[in-house]
Formats: structure tokens, C-alpha cells, sequence
């Protein structure tokens, strides 16, 4: 008696699992693909390789920034040649490089900066900031912030 409840038991709670798997198989992946791609929401066509073109750059010797004091609420712009280290209140900014695409100098201008604030060791920013986008690589500071407004060919 105690066997065939047990087997009872053990048929009662494997038939739920047997029949949702015998459910997916039966479900038909290009009846789904079909739905799908009827719908607003359709399955994309497998992607075409494109051809990308180098992004070609000039480069400029000059370049405009602008400094923001955030406590006095006062901007300075400030104009830097490359290889040139100028000093901002507090902080000390030096211009790698200039560059903006080829033919438009009055384009998006990005500029490679080393900036540091002079009361600590380590550079507060390296690497490349973008005029069109200034918050996208932008320079950590609690006072004051720099961002990049143009290059300059003279």
C-alpha cells in the first residue's frame, strides 16, 4: 500500500514537468519569428558588413578652453598652444594636442590636457576632451571645471 502511494505521489508531481516540456517541443521557432516580424517590434535583418572610413583629422597648433570657478561663479577662457603649460587659478593645464575634422576648423574640436591642481602630486585629468561633448570626458574637480571650445590654426 505504501509503495503504490508513492508512486501516486511521484506520478502526480512529475506530470506537470513532463507536459511543459512536451509544450515547448511542440512550439514552433518560425511560427515565433513569423509573429515577431510582423509586428511594430520586428527581428532586425542580419547585419550588412559595412566599410568604415578612418576619421581624418588636421591638427591645429592652437587651441581655446574655457575655465569655470564654480564658487565665484566666474569663466575665463584661455588660449593655449600645444606643448604649452598655463596656469588657471589653482590649476595648471598643458595642451598636448589639437585636433578637428579635416576641412573644419570650426567643427568639433578635441584636445588632448594634462590638468593638475598645483596643492596635489597627481594630475586630476588625462586624456581627451571634446567640445561637442563636454561631459563625456570631463575634469573632476570640486572648484573648478575646463572644458574645450575650438582649436585654432595660428
Amino acid at each position: 500500500m505504501t509503495s503504490r502511494l508513492i508512486v501516486l505521489l511521484l506520478t502526480l508531481l512529475w506530470v506537470p514537468f513532463a507536459s511543459a516540456q512536451s509544450l515547448l517541443d511542440v512550439i514552433d521557432s518560425e511560427i515565433i519569428v513569423e509573429t515577431l516580424s510582423e509586428s511594430e517590434y520586428s527581428i532586425p535583418v542580419p547585419y550588412q558588413e559595412i566599410e568604415l572610413q578612418p576619421v581624418i583629422s588636421d591638427v591645429a597648433q592652437t587651441a581655446l578652453l574655457r575655465g569655470l570657478d564654480r564658487i565665484n561663479g566666474t569663466a575665463q577662457d584661455i588660449v593655449i598652444t600645444v606643448g604649452e603649460t598655463v596656469a588657471y587659478e589653482r590649476l595648471e593645464v598643458t595642451l598636448l594636442a589639437c585636433r578637428y575634422p579635416q576641412g573644419d576648423i570650426n567643427s568639433d574640436a578635441f584636445a588632448q590636457l594634462i590638468i593638475q591642481d598645483i596643492r596635489e602630486e597627481a594630475p586630476r585629468f588625462i586624456g581627451w576632451m571634446f567640445a561637442s561633448s563636454p561631459a563625456l570626458s570631463a575634469l573632476d574637480h570640486p572648484r573648478y571645471d575646463v572644458w574645450v571650445l575650438s582649436c585654432q590654426s595660428s
